[in-house]
């Protein structure tokens, strides 16, 4: 327990004495330096330079050996593969995106070993080299079938075997998760939902989903479909039915980045011509900024404040959470704005009153939240000297 509680203080501060780290532990100098000892023997620990510029003489400082482990992120879409490698301080050494539209639905272990071989690669590493590898995908992996639900636009990824191939072919522990379930992860050890364990992240990009965190633990549900909040019914739109096979719902189409240009369009907003998701994020963008100046993009504003409000009463209903995180693009497009008039929205809607908050991660965010959740099972056993 001392050696673990070192060891993070260590990746919390970054490097400290024995003087301090004995401070900060609480235990004696003499147990401090047979812990340091103990550590620098497991290869877990290394001297790195000397405390200056303080009263006294020099004091050697130590830090964790970043390279004790290293991990890997996969983050996935239709598009591209994007994998990342970290060492075990959390820092990234290495990353490599693979293009993969319009590949053979057979090749997706190829796909995800070309994606972790060129990480590892770039980190001067090779596969062998890497611990555990999270894989985050739209949808999510059914744990009575394994088979990936709710992403039928992700092709080559639904075959029933396809876990037990990947397991065969990589020689590392893998793990799966929802991508929007892995930026909940990074807001939570990260950004604006550390500290908090209840909480609801809407992210809305593409595609507009939720990532449901109760007791301080994803809430992934019965077949892992837990916060697929696009096929929620909401008022406002048509009733869809056969939802899967529409890959559709009620607030995907009332809410989600496609219903940003038509929107626009019934105010008379000229839009451009670019892929929803892109277009979404530039005209809220310009209502942002433009906001009490211009009349249509100011209503397009508060239409879609409205909409996404609708959605997210219904999720306050059933899980009362203290915090609601915002994320994905086309929301933090529209910025501090856009969140302060859901918030106003949602508090005519709801009966309980959710504090909503901008996410703070937002630059590859799913694969953060792959690193990160990577990171704390690699750590929980690399870092056990009591083996």
């Amino acid at each position: 327990m001392n050696d673990r509680a070192a060891l993070d203080l260590l990746l919390e501060h970054g490097p400290l004495s024995r003087t301090r780290i004995g401070k900060l532990t609480g235990l004696s100098k003499p147990t401090a330096s047979q812990l340091l000892a103990r550590l620098e023997a497991a290869g877990l620990v290394v001297a790195t330079g000397t405390s200056e510029g303080r009263p006294g003489p020099s004091a050697q400082l130590y830090t964790v050996n970043a390279r004790a482990a290293h991990v890997a992120g996969l983050d996935v879409n239709a598009r591209r593969i994007v994998a990342a490698v970290a060492d075990v301080t959390g820092r990234t050494v290495g990353q490599f995106e693979l293009a993969t539209p319009g590949r053979r639905a057979d090749s997706v272990v190829r796909q995800v070993a070309d994606a972790l071989d060129g990480a590892a690669k770039d980190a001067g590493l090779t596969r062998a080299d890497v611990h555990r590898v999270v894989i985050g995908t739209p949808g999510a992996f059914d744990p009575g079938t394994g088979r990936l639900r709710y992403a039928s636009h992700l092709p080559g990824w639904h075959s029933p075997t396809l876990l037990d191939e990947l397991a065969a072919f990589l020689p590392m522990p893998v793990e799966y998760e929802n991508d929007v379930n892995l930026v909940a992860v990074a807001e939570q050890r990260l950004g604006a939902a550390r500290g908090h364990e209840d909480f609801v992240l809407l992210w809305n990009e593409e595609g507009l989903g939720a990532a449901l965190v109760i007791n301080g633990r994803l809430h992934r549900g019965f077949t892992g479909g837990a916060g697929e909040v696009g096929f929620l019914p909401v008022p406002g739109t048509p009733l869809v039915r056969q939802v899967v096979k529409a890959n559709s719902g009620g607030f995907q189409e009332l809410a989600g980045a496609q219903a940003v240009p038509r929107l626009a369009k019934s105010l008379g907003i000229d839009t451009p011509q670019q892929p929803y998701a892109g277009v979404a994020a530039s005209l809220l963008a310009r209502a942002a900024e433009a906001y009490g100046q211009d009349e249509a993009l100011t209503e397009l504003l508060r239409q879609y404040a409205q909409r996404l409000a609708t959605g997210l009463a219904s999720v306050t209903a059933v899980l009362d959470p203290g915090l609601i995180v915002l994320s994905g693009g086309a929301v933090a497009a529209g910025g501090e704005v856009l969140r302060s008039l859901i918030q106003s929205e949602l508090a005519e809607l709801a009966a309980s009153r959710p504090r909503l908050v901008l996410g703070e991660i937002d630059r590859t965010p799913v694969l953060r939240g792959a690193l990160e959740r990577a990171l704390a099972d690699t750590r929980d056993e690399v870092f056990d000297t009591s083996r």
